[in-house]
């Protein structure tokens, strides 16, 4: 299938397959009989995270666009049907066969990756069009081009502009258009008129069935899979990974994470029969070494195309090392590295790609004295990420968590995985009507912590006042910190009253 390496390149893809990851490694050792990749060797700024509109007009303006998309059916509800965000597609023309595209899918690390690709992508001088979901303050986040988010007035207009199709669609099907659905339309229409050069679109929910799958993206991102959404996906990693191969389209190239042995599987089995080329974490890429920095970790990837050294990024975690492998594979493989030719990219050009990377709530520092921390997690894997990459780069002699779940998640898992670094948790909740009961959160927690560790505060603004209260307790100079987690939303909105969009 190629060249055999080099001892030396060899010995340090041994050391890859034992990558400081907690993710399966034997995925190493998966031959499935697809062709595998074996390559012989101006980036956004600010956050991205915009605020209401100043203009009250504007605000009002977009407030009704966000009334009617949530009187739809809601993005958690999966519909195992392609019909009418196709029937959109047509009636618009198809403009996401205007653009080629990266598609990503996982159950962990999707807009980390998708921002990082985004940053890579624009560091070259392509014009990009990203879309992700959920968002963590404004609903405009989720459609952005060149890097930032559209503004509100561009996002109105989208949606008055692709308006009379989409009612349209509503007349002649069972069921209206979804609130995903509709978006989904709404960003692929606005990188057609945009234009952009190429799309980066993650997928909302799953993969075979999501409405972004009307794409045939060159490069399908797969990033871990584990137990997430159960209810709608599946109840173990293989079921959940047939779903998500559903993007792999033909001729196209997979970029592989490291994966529960199940799902890689299944995975390398639909791209043999796709004829898609695989590159696996692990053999093809990865993560060489990785240490602590100020504001972040000094990385040296492995690339499609040979090494990257002296790679800075600034966010924190082992799984954010892996994320950036992910993305800087899928943007090698979109570039024909590996398949077309061997060379590396410009290093100058990636680092400082990944120097510019934000990922908004993912480990993001929002105060000082006592540092309050963000992260997003919102199921045990990512629980257990978060956990270990707030160790690794805090050092604080005790930590207040302020948990807001949501419904349906598997609350337990996540509070288990926090248990061992949390000295005492508030629990809370959040706006929407998906949250989590606290009361009924904070039987769960109970249980996992016991009745001395657990403070309930059911508005989340007083729930942060208490927890930044707790590490208060220890005196300034203590080291005491505060991690906000358990859902995007519960983030957002913590953002927000912590003074940030």
């Amino acid at each position: 299938m190629s060249e055999e390496r080099p001892q030396n390149e060899s010995d340090e893809f041994e050391e890859i397959v034992e990558a400081e990851t907690d993710r399966d490694p034997d995925l190493a050792v998966i031959e499935a009989g697809s062709r595998t990749l074996r390559a012989q060797s101006g980036p956004p700024q600010g956050d991205g995270i915009p605020a209401r509109p100043a203009d009250p007009e504007v605000d009002r303006a977009l407030r009704e666009v966000e009334g009617e998309l949530a009187g739809r059916w809601p993005e958690t509800k999966l519909d195992p049907s392609l019909v009418r965000i196709e029937s959109l597609m047509d009636i618009l023309g198809s403009p996401q066969r205007a653009y080629p595209s990266i598609h990503i899918t996982g159950t962990n690390g999707k807009t980390s990756a998708a921002r990082m690709i985004e940053s890579l992508l624009g560091a070259f001088e392509l014009r990009t069009g990203r879309y992700t979901s959920p968002h963590v303050q404004s609903i405009t986040e989720r459609i952005s081009l060149d890097g930032a988010p559209v503004s509100a007035e561009r996002f109105i207009e989208t949606y008055q502009d692709i308006r009379p199709y989409i009612e349209m669609v509503d007349a002649q099907q069972e069921h209206r258009l979804s609130f995903f659905e509709v978006l989904t339309g709404m960003a692929y229409a606005a990188f057609a008129d945009a234009p952009v050069d190429i799309a980066v679109v993650e997928v909302g929910m799953g993969g075979s069935w999501d409405a972004t799958n009307v794409i045939d993206a060159d490069v399908a991102v797969i990033m871990p899979i584990s137990l997430d959404h159960t209810d709608r996906l599946g109840t173990t990693p293989e079921q959940i990974a047939v779903e998500k191969a559903g993007i792999v389209k033909q001729d196209a190239t997979v970029v592989l994470a490291q994966q529960p042995v199940e799902a890689a599987s299944v995975v390398l089995k639909r791209a043999v029969e796709v004829d898609a080329t695989v590159a696996r974490e692990g053999m093809e890429f990865g993560v060489l070494s990785r240490e602590v920095a100020v504001g972040g970790q000094l990385l040296t990837l492995r690339g499609l195309g040979g090494e990257y050294p002296d790679v800075f990024l600034p966010l924190h975690g082992a799984h954010q090392a892996h994320n950036a492998a992910m993305a800087l594979a899928a943007v090698e493989a979109f570039f024909g590295v590996g398949s077309q030719h061997a060379r590396p990219l410009d290093i100058d050009t990636i680092r400082s790609a990944f120097a510019s990377v934000t990922s908004p709530g993912r480990m993001e520092v929002v105060r000082r004295s006592p540092t309050v921390v963000l992260d997003a997690a919102h199921n045990p894997a990512g629980a257990r990420a978060a956990a270990a990459a707030v160790t690794e780069s805090f050092d604080f002699s005790r930590l207040i968590g302020v948990v807001g779940a949501t419904e349906g998640k598997d609350v337990r898992g996540l509070l288990e995985a926090f248990e061992p670094i949390f000295a005492e948790v508030v629990v809370t909740g959040n706006s929407t009507h998906r949250a989590m009961d606290p009361d009924d959160l904070a039987a769960i927690a109970v249980e996992v912590f016991g009745p001395d560790r657990v403070q309930v505060e059911p508005r989340l603004d007083d729930a942060l006042e208490a927890a930044i209260t707790l590490a208060e307790e220890e005196g300034e100079y203590a080291g005491a910190g505060v991690l906000v987690t358990g859902s995007v939303i519960t983030v957002g909105e913590a953002r927000l009253l912590m003074g940030r969009g």
